[in-house]
């Protein structure tokens, strides 16, 4: 047997009256919420799901999601968290496609209007059978969307016993983004979720007298998920939810919280520095260990951040297909500020060419990844996961460099990649470049349409606070320090950038 609530359960046993989650004025001990997931895991069982069913998740950073989250696994069932962005007809495929049961919702709020959505999109999907809401109003039992979760547990014991789950079970079902086509559901293990967790509890130093973490990465992420939540309680830590990330906010929280221990993407941190520097925000104390994935972080801010923190940010890699971490700059070995550092225990990576023959040196080439991380395919899609799997080895889709101690660098996203005239141009290198300008807090390049050179270079860029950088100005300084057929062409200032709820710059917007 092995089930991934044991991350729960161990510490519900261990330090039962320790708190596990802060929201808001609530602080809610280990023993709470395993007690509620137990609830939960005996609610699906009397409406006949158990192991190998399918069961999703739309709910922000709340103490609904851990309650449902490990209720599903300690039933047996697999988890299928949904972004919580999603619209009804995106929210009817993901069910459809995962072959979901049952619908735990999020009621939502005038902004975001989640249990509408849900609703519909459970009414829309063909074999989806029980909905349930969770209300907005703590502890309400009624609800104009449907059942409410808590008249459902009414009567529902807090004690269960955990579906004797294999290793192999899927635990999981998390979708990739869909940057290309419909987006496709990675089932990844118990052992897959475990074990990640277990390495990243191993890499990262706990502190004396305990870990607070805060939650602001969105735990229907993988991100959030495994290096916050799963990892959090693992080592019996408390975890602050944060629905949505705000910089103010958040420092707020540190603060208050006296928190050790924040994962984010560079964005975050961007924002975070961003708010420090305009208005003051006070910087705080307790930090210890700050980590960074998602995408790649621009140097400045790295520097930046250690600058104003006197810590640095430690950067790592992976992605839904692989747990998700594969790769970070880790304690005990030198920290390469621009790398995502070294394959985690367990892991190897490589870089390939299109026909998956090794590259040695130092590349450029595509990333592929083998070890205990890696999903089982794609839920229902044989031939979506023939394209990216080979004798173990995962192709994850992005170019990387390798120095000679082993140390990779992200270049780009393939797909990213523009071709200007014949030319090989990668937006992250001119973004880092255009992002040491005084003047340029954020930089997005991307390829637009162009009739003699195939694609032109765009660049979108968010000024630094009391800026006045003309268009002219910054292709001017951009055609000094890059490469004739680099510097961008076409300059956009905007206030703010689209970005996905985990903070991600959505480029395919921005094409």
């Amino acid at each position: 047997m092995l089930n991934l609530s044991t991350v729960l359960e161990d510490s519900a046993r261990n330090a039962p009256d320790h708190t596990a989650l802060v929201f808001g004025d609530m602080r809610l001990p280990y023993s709470m919420i395993d007690t509620v997931a137990n609830q939960v895991a005996n609610l699906l069982v009397s409406r006949g799901i158990g192991r190998g069913d399918k069961v999703a998740l739309a709910c922000p950073n709340l103490p609904y999601f851990p309650f449902v989250y490990f209720g599903i696994l300690k039933a047996g069932a697999t988890v299928v968290p949904l972004n919580v962005l999603l619209q009804s007809r995106e929210i009817a495929y993901h069910l459809d496609d995962s072959d979901a049961k049952a619908l735990f919702c999020f009621e939502g709020t005038p902004e975001l209007p989640l249990g509408e959505r849900g609703r519909a999109g459970f009414e829309a999907a063909q074999g989806c059978e029980h909905f349930f809401v969770l209300p907005a109003t703590p502890l309400a039992t009624e609800s104009e969307h449907g059942e409410s979760i808590w008249a459902a547990l009414g009567g529902m014991s807090g004690e269960f016993s955990t579906a004797q789950t294999a290793p192999d079970d899927t635990a999981v079902i998390l979708y990739t983004s869909g940057t290309t086509g419909q987006p496709k559901g990675a089932e990844l293990s118990h052992q897959n979720m475990l074990v990640n967790s277990l390495v990243c509890d191993k890499m990262f130093p706990r502190s004396e007298g305990g870990d607070v973490y805060l939650a602001v990465l969105p735990l229907f992420h993988s991100f959030g998920q495994t290096v916050v939540m799963n990892t959090g309680f693992l080592r019996g830590s408390t975890v602050v939810l944060l629905p949505r990330f705000e910089a103010g906010q958040s420092l707020e929280l540190m603060v208050k919280e006296g928190v050790t221990f924040f994962a984010g993407v560079p964005t975050n941190y961007w924002a975070m520095l961003t708010k420090i520097h305009a208005d003051g925000a006070e910087v705080p104390s307790t930090l210890r260990v700050a980590v960074a994935g998602g995408a790649s972080s621009p140097i400045e801010v790295l520097k930046d951040f250690e600058k104003t923190f006197g810590i640095g940010i430690l950067e790592g890699y992976g992605l839904s297909e692989t747990s998700p971490v594969a790769s970070f700059n880790q304690l005990g070995r030198p920290t390469k500020p621009g790398t995502i550092g070294t394959p985690i225990w367990g892991v190897e990576m490589k870089l390939i060419d299109p026909d998956w023959k090794t590259i040695e040196g130092e590349g450029p080439g595509e990333i592929a990844i083998r070890g205990h991380n890696i999903m089982k395919g794609y839920h229902g899609r044989p031939e979506a996961t023939a394209e990216v799997m080979n004798d173990g080895w995962f192709r994850t889709g992005d170019v990387a460099t390798r120095d000679a101690d082993g140390y990779y660098a992200i270049v780009d996203r393939a797909k990213d990649m523009i071709i200007r005239g014949g030319f090989n141009v990668y937006p992250r290198e001119l973004e880092e470049v255009l992002m040491t300008h005084p003047a340029v807090s954020l930089a997005a390049v991307v390829g637009v349409p162009h009739e003699s050179h195939g694609e032109e270079i765009k660049a979108y860029v968010i000024r630094t606070p009391g800026a006045t950088l003309s268009e002219d100005e910054l292709m001017a300084w951009a055609r000094e320090n890059m490469a004739a057929y680099k510097y961008p062409r076409i300059v956009e200032f905007r206030d703010a950038l689209p970005m996905t709820a985990t903070g991600k710059i959505l480029k395919r917007e921005l094409r």
